[in-house]
C-alpha cells in the first residue's frame, strides 16, 4: 500500500530522534527545531496514527509499546535511504570505528586493515582496543568483534572464526626442565593465570582434570596479547589461540608441545546494531570479511544462509 501523500514524514524524522533520545530537548537540538516544534510534530504523528507514541512523565518521557514497535522500524528505514543515497555518491562515506580484543586487533585485524582501506578510500578507520564489552547506546563504535556465542540482544551477530586453545611457551624455558613431553610437565613451570578456566578444560581433555592448577604460582596480566608477550619472553606457559602465533612458531619464539587445542562454546563474532546493517561503511566492512576471512558468515546468528543475518556458526575451518 503506498504512503499517502499527507502523511506527514517529517514528523517521522522527529519521532526518530526523541525515541532515540528520550528527550524532547535533545531531539531538538539535533534536528534544530525548538521544543515546542518538536512536540508539534510528534502529536501530528500521533494523531495521524491515531496511536500514543509517548508516555509524558515529570522531567522525562518513555515510549509507549506502540512507540517501541515503531522506533527500530522507523531507524532501519532512514539507515537504508542514507545508505541508499551514500552508495548513489559512490561511497561509504565518514569514519568507521572499529572496537576489537587487543588480540584480535593485533594479530588479525591490523594485519588486513589495509585492504579494506585500499577498496574503500573515502572511509577513514579509527580502531579501539579494550577487553571491555561495549555499550552501543555509550559509544561511538560503529561495529564490534566479540568474543562470546553469538547471542547479544538488540545487535546483529556474524561468525568470524572459532576459538581454540592450547598451552603454548618459549622453547628455551621448556629446556629447563629437559623439555615437555607430558601435560603434567607443564606444572613444573610458572602458569600464567592458572585461574583461566581455559586451563581447567584442555587438562580436562588431555585427561587431567585433578591437574593441581591451584598450587602454581599465579599472575594475571589481563588480555591473551599480552601473556602471549610473557610467553614469549620466557616468563612462563599461557594458554593462546595457536592460529594467532604461528609467525612466532615459525621464528623459534614459541612452540605448541602437544596437538592437543580445545574450546570452551566462544568464538569470534562481528556485532553492530540492528538499525546499521544497511549502512554503507558496515556493508563494506562486511564484505571486506567475506574477501578475506573464509570463515566469515554473512547469514546472522540463528538463520543460517539468509544473507546479512545472524545465525549459527559453520563448521570448524581451522
Amino acid at each position: 500500500m503506498k504512503m499517502s501523500k499527507q502523511f506527514p514524514l517529517n514528523a517521522l524524522r522527529v519521532f526518530e530522534a526523541v525515541a532515540r533520545h528520550l528527550s524532547f530537548t535533545k531531539a531538538g537540538e539535533e534536528l534544530g527545531l525548538t521544543q515546542t516544534a518538536v512536540s508539534y510534530q510528534v502529536k501530528l504523528l500521533e494523531d495521524t496514527l491515531k496511536e500514543t507514541l509517548f508516555l509524558r512523565q515529570p522531567r522525562r518521557i518513555a515510549l509507549t509499546d506502540a512507540g517501541a514497535r515503531l522506533a527500530p522500524k522507523v531507524s532501519e528505514g532512514f539507515d537504508m535511504l542514507q545508505a541508499a543515497v551514500n552508495e548513489m555518491q559512490g561511497s561509504a562515506e565518514g569514519t568507521l570505528t572499529i572496537h576489537a580484543t587487543s588480540t584480535f586487533a593485533s594479530h588479525w585485524l591490523a594485519r588486513h586493515l589495509g585492504i579494506f582501506q585500499l577498496d574503500n578510500p573515502s572511509v577513514a578507520v579509527r580502531l579501539e582496543t579494550s577487553q571491555e564489552v561495549i555499550d552501543f547506546n555509550k559509544t561511538e563504535a560503529d561495529l564490534a568483534i566479540r568474543v562470546g556465542k553469538g547471542e547479544w540482544p538488540g545487535l546483529r551477530a556474524h561468525f568470524l572464526m572459532r576459538n581454540h586453545f592450547t598451552p603454548m611457551l618459549s622453547p628455551q624455558l621448556a629446556e629447563t626442565i629437559g623439555g615437555v613431553r607430558e601435560p603434567l610437565d607443564l606444572l613444573k613451570l610458572k602458569i600464567i593465570d592458572p585461574s583461566d578456566h581455559w586451563w581447567r578444560i584442555w587438562f580436562t581433555a588431555a585427561g587431567h582434570p585433578d591437574a593441581p592448577l591451584e598450587s602454581t604460582s599465579r599472575s594475571r596480566l589481563g588480555s591473551q596479547a599480552v601473556e602471549a608477550a610473557a610467553a614469549i619472553a620466557g616468563h612462563g606457559v599461557a594458554i593462546l589461540r595457536p592460529e594467532f602465533y604461528q609467525d612466532d612458531v615459525a621464528m623459534g619464539r614459541l612452540i605448541q608441545p602437544f596437538e592437543l587445542a580445545c574450546e570452551d562454546g566462544s568464538h569470534y563474532w562481528l556485532v553492530y546494531p540492528e538499525n546499521r546493517r544497511h549502512t554503507a561503511k558496515v556493508r563494506a566492512f562486511r564484505n571486506f570479511l567475506k574477501k578475506t576471512l573464509p570463515s566469515f558468515d554473512t547469514s546472522p546468528a540463528g538463520s543460517p544462509g539468509a544473507d546479512d543475518g545472524a545465525g549459527s556458526y559453520p563448521p570448524d575451518s581451522a
